[in-house]
């Protein structure tokens, strides 16, 4: 279900696992492979206004190249020792890389410098990553909170909580499953790339409706993780140049990134071996990927079909999909015409997860509002400023019509 992140990624199983970046297997590649021989069609979208209409940055290739050598030099993760690699093609690269430690287990500040050092992703949007992770699926009472990018491991002081009543699971353990996929769009600059993946992204949305009558997309890992298999990758994983300033993600890149090697029709992947390109170049310097820059992203694609920000599921059969009622949900505090407009999406989804959170960690830790305190903290920082109706309870019997929410345990 959750974190990422830090993030959303971008090839993803049928049903995978979701957070920050996505995963990825052999009948995706096949769906790149088809998706690269399509003809390409990228208009000028919402985004793409978006892009053309913030301040230009230029290219500077001394303060946006990343280092792949010294210290950063890639280094294969030893599994059968214990390393850690998960779903997460962003994080299992820099752990290879050494901006994480390499046997996968990270303290949450770490996880924030290193997406803001190597993907350009601003620190606002991976700290809320970073602790929404370590709060779900790692250890947020430590010493030095933080958790595991791949499965559940114990290793002091990270995951040594007095207060934890079971083992962290760790990413790969995370519970919530989502559909995602994507492709470049060869030739075109980043923007153009993320707004041309429309049509694909709905296909996935439709093809869990029509296939999986226990479907449910729920507010963090449907709304706002799973549009991140899409955005993340061209937004933070294309690399910048004199010709291409906002980026541009080829294949090359992409496999490098995911681990894949191979030509079409014979990709092979390799789990944990995900690697940061050598001469790469990340966002410019003063225009990180921020909070609000996902949001955008999240719109742009919602605009062309409304299912793709709305809290709902399948009922029980296929082709069933209901999105859940946001007015009798947020006793009548939000309005699903409006929900579009303005903060009223980020005000929505951040004070839900805030009033949903407790009931899912019970059970991982003897004292929820202690453990939780960093990740709400930051959730009203940034809510802080934007005016937002005030969420004073939920009706979750909205849920009951949803097996996939009860199956799940009660999705985020």
């Amino acid at each position: 279900m959750k974190l990422l992140l830090l993030t959303v990624a971008c090839i993803a199983f049928s049903i995978t696992q979701v957070t920050a970046f996505p995963h990825l297997n052999a009948q995706a590649l096949q769906d790149l492979l088809k998706q690269e021989q399509k003809p390409k069609r990228c208009p000028f979208s919402h985004g793409d206004t978006r892009e053309h209409a913030k301040r230009q940055f230029g290219f500077d290739p001394v303060a946006q190249r990343v280092s792949t050598t010294g210290e950063h030099a890639w280094v294969a993760p030893n599994l059968a020792a214990g390393d850690k690699r998960g779903p997460c093609p962003g994080l299992n690269a820099l752990a290879n890389h050494g901006y994480l430690p390499h046997n996968g287990i990270a303290p949450a500040t770490t996880i924030i410098q290193a997406v803001n050092q190597a993907y350009g992703m601003s620190l606002e949007f991976g700290t809320f990553l970073a602790l929404f992770g370590t709060a779900f699926d790692g250890d947020s009472i430590s010493l030095t909170p933080g958790y595991s990018i791949g499965g559940p491991a114990s290793l002091a002081p990270i995951l040594s909580g007095l207060g934890l009543l079971r083992t962290p699971s760790g990413l790969s353990g995370s519970h919530n499953n989502y559909e995602g996929d994507t492709s470049a769009s060869r030739g075109q600059p980043a923007p153009k790339q993320y707004s041309a993946l429309f049509p694909f992204r709905q296909s996935r949305f439709n093809d869990s409706v029509t296939t999986n009558p226990y479907f449910f997309f729920p507010q963090f890992a449907g709304v706002l993780v799973a549009p991140a298999g899409f955005a993340f990758p061209p937004r933070m994983m294309a690399n910048h140049s004199e010709k291409y300033p906002q980026g541009y993600l080829d294949k090359e890149t992409f496999k490098s990134f995911f681990a894949v090697s191979g030509s079409p029709g014979q990709f092979t992947y390799q789990h944990g071996y995900e690697r940061i390109p050598d001469n790469w170049y990340k966002r410019p310097i003063g225009d990180p990927y921020t909070i609000p820059g996902f949001l955008i992203d999240i719109l742009e694609f919602a605009r062309q079909d409304l299912r793709l920000a709305s809290v709902g599921g399948n009922t029980g059969t296929t082709n069933s999909f209901t999105g859940v009622d946001i007015t009798a949900l947020s006793k009548g505090v939000f309005d699903g015409a409006t929900l579009l407009e303005g903060n009223n999406l980020q005000c929505f989804v951040f004070q839900l997860i805030q009033a949903e959170a407790p009931g899912f960690v019970t059970g991982l830790y003897e004292d929820v509002t202690a453990a939780l305190k960093p990740l709400t903290d930051e959730i009203s920082k940034n809510l802080d400023g934007l005016s937002c109706p005030q969420l004073v309870g939920l009706d979750q019997s909205q849920y009951d019509r949803y097996p996939g929410y009860k199956m799940s345990g009660g999705a985020i």
